[in-house]
This record gives structure tokens, C-alpha cells and sequence, in this order.
């Protein structure tokens, strides 16, 4: 195996590494969104959250993680659309906002 070859091995077990973090990180960011709208007895609407950033961030222990952010819509009547954002730092949900609704 050729330099040039294990590079592009390396690589391409990155990519997969970080395509696979991803996948996991919007699975939790689903559940936050879905939870939440669950305890405000609000519907969930598409059943999915959306990428919107990923930038570096230090945990509560001072350590160097991401902080993912999340969209996602959800309807407190049915005849709308509302937005929600969920802020993950690293596995862990740091934040759940959603627009002001009727409870």
C-alpha cells in the first residue's frame, strides 16, 4: 500500500467518523425537539430537526467540544408553523428554545 493510498484511507475513515457523529447528534436533537413539544402538548411537524451550524465550544469542564445547532417547526394549533432550535454541546442538549405558543 502506496502512501497516497493509506492517506485516502485515512481520510476516508474520517469522513465516515464524522458522518457518523453527525447522524447520532441529530438523532438526540430529534428527541430533544420531539420531547419537548410532547411536554408543551404541541404537535411536531415533519417528525425532523434540520442542521443549521456546528462551531467549537468549551464544556462545562473546560474542555474542547462542538455545539450543534438544530431547527425544527412545530404547531400549537395545527393552522400554523412555529420554530424551535435545540443547542447540543457535544452528546449533551444545552438548550431547547421554542417561539412563544398557547400552552
Amino acid at each position: 500500500m502506496s502512501m497516497g493510498e493509506l492517506l485516502f484511507f485515512v481520510i476516508m475513515v474520517c469522513v465516515g467518523l464524522l458522518w457518523l457523529e453527525g447522524m447520532r447528534a441529530r438523532e438526540i436533537a430529534s428527541l430533544a425537539a420531539r420531547g419537548g413539544c410532547k411536554n408543551d402538548d404541541v404537535q411536531f411537524l415533519d417528525e425532523t430537526v434540520s442542521f443549521a451550524s456546528i462551531k467549537f465550544a468549551r464544556d462545562r469542564l473546560g474542555r474542547l467540544t462542538t455545539r450543534r445547532t438544530y431547527h425544527f417547526e412545530f404547531s400549537d394549533t395545527g393552522d400554523n408553523r412555529l420554530e424551535g432550535r435545540v443547542e447540543l454541546l457535544g452528546r449533551r442538549v444545552d438548550s431547547l428554545y421554542m417561539d412563544p405558543h398557547r400552552m
